[in-house]
Order: C-alpha cells, then sequence, then structure tokens
C-alpha cells in the first residue's frame, strides 16, 4: 500500500488475538539488534534493519505488503538517519495512509543516552509508546509489551 492510499481492513496493525508478532529491530550496533531480536524472537518473526533509512524502507514495504509491523524497536543515536527523525517519520506516514494513532504500529525507543530531551522529543513530539535504557533487560522489555497489550 502506498502512502496516501485507503487503509484496508486485513492490513490492521493490531496482532492476532493468537497470532505472532510482526516486530521490526532498528539498531546499528549488530549486538544491540542480536539481543533485542534473542528476547522477542519467541513472541514474534523480526527484521532487523541497521539505520533509520533502512528502517523506512522496512515499514513502507511491510505496509504495501499488507503485513505491517506491530512493534518497532527502533535505537535513537544511528548514522544517516537518527531514531528520533526515523519515528517522526514513521509517524507521518501512518497518518498520511489515514491510520489512526492508536491503530499505529507501536515504538519503543531504545538508547544508552539518558537525556530528557530525548525523552520529551520522543513521547511529545515524535509519539513513541515507550522509551528504554540499555542495556536492555528482557524483564523490563516484556513489561512495556504487556503494558502495551502486545502480549497478554
Amino acid at each position: 500500500m502506498g502512502i496516501g492510499q485507503e487503509r484496508k481492513d486485513e492490513s490492521d496493525p493490531m496482532p492476532p488475538a493468537h497470532g505472532r508478532l510482526k516486530i521490526l529491530i532498528v539498531d546499528d550496533s549488530k549486538t544491540s539488534r542480536l539481543a533485542l531480536e534473542r528476547i522477542l524472537a519467541p513472541l514474534g518473526d523480526c527484521d532487523l534493519a541497521g539505520d533509520g533509512v533502512d528502517a523506512l524502507k522496512a515499514f513502507s514495504l511491510a505496509w504495501e505488503r499488507g503485513d505491517p509491523y506491530h512493534l518497532i524497536c527502533l535505537d535513537i543515536m544511528m548514522p544517516h538517519l537518527d531514531g528520533l527523525q526515523a519515528l517522526k517519520m514513521i509517524r507521518t506516514m501512518e497518518r498520511e495512509m489515514g491510520i489512526l494513532k492508536a491503530d499505529g504500529a507501536k515504538i519503543i525507543m531504545i538508547t544508552s543516552i539518558e537525556n530528557p530531551l530525548y525523552v520529551f522529543e520522543a513521547y511529545h513530539r515524535g509519539g513513541a509508546n515507550a522509551y528504554l535504557y540499555k542495556p536492555i533487560d528482557m524483564h523490563k522489555i516484556l513489561a512495556e509489551l504487556k503494558r502495551l497489550e502486545l502480549i497478554p
């Protein structure tokens, strides 16, 4: 589905009641990508991207195929296009496709930088659903997924 086209019901980003999640993990650190994949793979199908540019391509392609991401884990500090820029662009693309805010992908920002400005940008200007600090702890990310109602 291209930007600006009407949203189809079968492309609903909400996970099926008993199905697997579709997850995009975006981080320029291969170690971080693999660590998140190890935690999240039992819950769904994981795609990996190394920067914001690749994240936008994957996000757009998933919608075009009618198989959107339920969850996007997005690192903030990355080359080419950082996580905050990618977050804002994903939310813009969703709006342009007519996707309601409540129906959009759940996006968890992940960073090693403890900076209140980044938290403000991610939540209030970017539309992030959660914000976690590295190193990612399995219990913390699972608690966020429960809070976001992605897992029981």
